[in-house]
């Protein structure tokens, strides 16, 4: 251990060696936005809420880590659907712009605060970021911080955190999956939705069936037992594979599909909302698609629930980890999804690797649903050509635009927090 420790922080030295003389050089020429200077760093600001025009990558200060904080030197981020609804100022109580967008990051521990025990620098580790991600460095608490799997590369690490914590709590902790339930996710080809699929598999006899867009059926048909078109009408063909419904619904979507999710729970079955991706419709926040998913959210009566023994829940990562304080709990389930990695298990599943400077692209491929798991910001590539000149111009969708169903068979809905 104390080889590899020792191995691992000669690398450590050997980047921020490589990063400093990179910096002087790019300096001489003219100066660059690379962090060498110990005071600066690249970053995705978002200037206002709105299209993709308002993402650029900018030089920030460099954070310094508080007393119980990390500080990370990023080698990738994770992109959320999350952060699409960040970005349209469409979440409750949204931050003040300018901000850095992102809430998961891996990297190397570059400097302790004081009080912080378990971690050395040099330490490869994986985290939960309150904004900020998307940043050559970031500073964290360390109740949010986790040492990644020597086996577990920097990609696969940012892709871990929220995607399998969501799927594990939502499956265990909050609808107690058991031997031979069965399970309804949405979105089957997302990052929550692949790591459902995963952890599913880890219980026997447990039936998984999932919605997708069409063109993803082969490559993830293995995953889940029965998958069904998303714009297929999946609660009878749910009901003609188990005519009592499914024990467990996943819902990303809600909207109209809330009140089919509930007609398709067993007595004792669990519908948990975990996201709202059908307000989601344009490149800009749309009141219209606001509007027309509430009112076909249908209003659940808890008489009804009582009569028919049916359990309704809301979960949210974020908040359960930044607003209601539940690190340690989190913690908890992060050792049990390492445990399940070493094991072979489980393993994320990364679409795509994307440069800072690709954030819009990036993001455009999320509003397109065209992903199959975890799109990753990674903060050492580099910009394709026709990627690397800003794309600041990019036209934002109308207000008023609404995304009509089958139109586009590239926008499967993704989850609101992947």
């Amino acid at each position: 251990m104390a080889k590899e420790g020792a191995q691992r922080a000669e690398e450590t030295e050997q980047m921020i060696e490589k990063e400093g003389g990179r910096e002087a050089a790019e300096s001489s020429a003219g100066g660059s936005l690379r962090a060498g200077d110990a005071k600066e760093m690249r970053a995705v600001v978002l200037s206002a809420f709105g299209g993709l025009n308002k993402l650029r990558v900018s030089k920030k200060a460099m954070p310094e880590p508080q007393e119980g904080e990390l500080k990370i030197r990023v080698k990738a981020c994770g992109l959320n659907f999350i952060d699409l609804m960040v970005r349209q100022g469409n979440i409750d109580n949204p931050p003040k712009t300018p901000l850095v967008p992102g809430f998961e990051c891996s990297g190397i521990v570059e400097a302790l605060g004081d009080s912080v025990k378990g971690f050395e620098i040099g330490d490869r580790v994986m985290a939960f970021v309150n904004y900020n991600a998307w940043a050559e460095v970031v500073c964290t608490p360390v109740e949010f911080v986790y040492k990644i799997p020597d086996d577990m590369n920097f990609s696969e690490a940012a892709a871990f955190p929220m995607n399998f914590v969501t799927a594990y709590m939502m499956l265990f902790e909050v609808a107690n999956l058991r031997e031979g339930m069965s399970v309804l996710v949405h979105s089957a080809g997302g990052g929550v939705g692949q790591a459902v699929a995963q952890l599913c598999s880890t219980i026997p006899n447990v039936t998984v069936f999932g919605t997708a867009s069409s063109f993803k059926h082969e490559a993830i048909k293995n995953s889940v037992t029965h998958l069904f078109d998303r714009n297929a009408d999946y609660v009878q063909e749910v009901k003609r594979i188990s005519a009592d419904g499914v024990d467990i619904v996943l819902d990303c979507l809600c909207g109209e599909n809330t009140g089919k999710g509930l007609s398709l729970l067993k007595p004792l079955g669990t519908y948990i909302l975990y996201g709202s991706s059908n307000m989601v419709t344009g490149e800009t926040k749309s009141f219209f698609s606001f509007a027309k998913s509430w009112w076909q959210v249908e209003k659940v009566n808890p008489i009804k629930l009582y009569e028919e023994n049916k359990v309704i829940a809301g979960f949210s990562l974020l908040n359960l980890l930044f607003k209601q304080n539940r690190g340690g709990l989190v913690k908890g389930v992060m050792d049990k999804l390492l445990n399940l990695y070493n094991s072979k298990k489980i393993k994320p599943v990364v679409d795509s690797l994307w440069a800072l400077e690709e954030v819009k692209e990036a993001m455009q491929r999320i509003h397109d649903r065209g992903n199959i798991g975890k799109l990753i910001l990674d903060v050492e590539k580099a910009p394709t050509p026709l990627m690397a000149n800003d794309s600041t111009e990019t036209s934002e969708a109308g207000e008023e635009e609404e995304d009509h169903e089958g139109d586009n068979e590239n926008k499967e809905r993704m989850p609101f927090i992947q």
